[in-house]
């Protein structure tokens, strides 16, 4: 029996263990966490981080492994080029993979290819951000090099609070480190964002969709996706054309790579961030049902070197997925939907329980669930998403918590 690894068993990772299980591999977690739900599914689980590549070759070499995935994981994704470009198994390039993980290698490797991308720096310290903050034109985006899920992000639009938009930044960075860069205005009313997915170093599956944001909450975290893409078929070509060029210059053979970009109002191409794994919020279940191909089940077999496409028909429109979020920490109650949207809800997948804390969501890893809509025009799909926190409620409860004899609302009292 084949056998592969898997880096990371979050909840949202599970079903590609599950998947790996079906299509009859042998299954191996690896995980810090002690209370992950993936080492439940899979065959064998080893308390080992994910990050820490020696530890995981060595895992990966005690069980003569086939294939190594890091589903769904940024941070993991280096960790599994290195351990199968070590091991000689089939796998993108690891100084690449690494590349696509770190902002500050992406931008140095998009301006010395020609890429559009925005004056960007990167620093170790906040002095030398401070000292530096003159070059830049306004508003600038402070950032981790090595976080997604907007953690650790703050636009600015002016040089006051960049200490405390530094400080943020590094709070999120494993490698301690921050870029700043220019903002690009969009012509679009989204960010286009989404998966593809490449075989044999050409793209096959273009999941390219609208990135939703609540300003309401934080303007820079994504709260779910809409297909297809409002984009002008002219401003589309540029955007694929740009994507399998960079692919190309990677040296990108396989897989899922989870992508960002900005078409501006000259119609030139901003890559903004090009992950080399799945994306989060159950991006690939959504393009299954758009597509109508199991993306996980690709990604797997991709990651043992098999020949990942299965059957595909033409795109089904008129998909979207809505990220559950509160705009308040409390204790969950339930998810209220309206009797308006409550006819294009196809699926929905609840995180938390009732009793559970919910917290404000400023990154993704704060979502209470998703729901999968279909809709019937792209007119009734803007409709419900333009205004689509009147049709979602998180019905939720003030935090109490005694203190000095004394009980105070978390939020309320200071």
């Amino acid at each position: 029996m084949k056998k592969i690894v898997f880096l990371g068993g979050s909840a949202q990772q599970v079903i590609a263990i599950e998947t790996a299980k079906k299509i009859g591999y042998y299954t191996i977690l690896c995980d810090f966490l002690t209370d992950n739900p993936g080492q439940f599914a899979a065959d064998k689980f080893y308390l080992v981080s994910t990050t820490d590549k020696e530890a995981v070759l060595k895992v990966a070499e005690k069980e003569k492994i086939d294939g190594i995935v890091a589903y769904a994981s940024d941070p993991a994704a280096p960790t599994a080029a290195y351990v199968a470009e070590k091991l000689g198994l089939y796998t993108n390039p690891y100084l690449s993979v690494e590349l696509l993980c770190n902002k500050d290698k992406f931008r140095k490797f998009l301006s010395d290819n020609g890429f559009n991308t925005p004056v960007s720096e990167g620093y170790g310290n906040i002095e030398k951000a401070v000292s530096d903050i003159g070059r830049f034109r306004f508003p600038v985006i402070v950032k981790p090099v090595d976080s997604s899920g907007s953690k650790g992000v703050t636009v600015l639009r002016g040089p006051e609070g960049l200490r405390e938009a530094m400080e943020f930044a590094f709070s999120y960075s494993r490698c301690k480190r921050v870029i700043i860069e220019e903002f690009i205005e969009k012509a679009h009313p989204y960010l286009i964002g989404g998966d593809i997915f490449v075989w044999d170093g050409k793209v096959i599956v273009w999941g390219l969709m609208n990135c939703h944001r609540d300003d309401r909450v934080n303007a820079l975290v994504p709260v779910g996706k809409s297909y297809p893409p409002e984009l002008k078929d002219s401003d589309l070509d540029a955007v694929k054309r740009t994507i399998q060029l960079m692919i190309d210059k990677l040296h990108i053979k396989s897989g899922a790579m989870n992508v960002e970009l900005v078409v501006d109002k000259e119609g030139r191409v901003w890559p903004i961030d090009i992950g080399p794994r799945n994306g989060g919020n159950m991006i690939p279940d959504l393009l299954s049902l758009i597509f109508g191909a199991d993306v996980v089940e690709m990604t797997v077999r991709a990651a043992m070197g098999e020949v990942p496409v299965l059957d595909m028909k033409a795109p089904v429109p008129y998909y979207a997925t809505h990220n559950l979020h509160s705009d308040k920490n409390g204790i969950f109650k339930r998810v209220v939907y309206s009797d308006k949207i409550r006819p294009y809800i196809v699926r929905e997948k609840i995180y938390k329980t009732a009793g559970e804390t919910v917290e404000y969501f400023d990154n993704a890893s704060k979502a209470v669930g998703i729901v999968f809509l279909k809709f019937d025009s792209p007119e009734v799909m803007h409709d419900i998403l333009s205004d689509i926190n009147s049709h979602i409620t998180i019905e939720t409860e003030p935090m109490i918590r005694q203190t000095c004899g004394i009980m105070n609302i978390c939020g309320l009292v200071r």
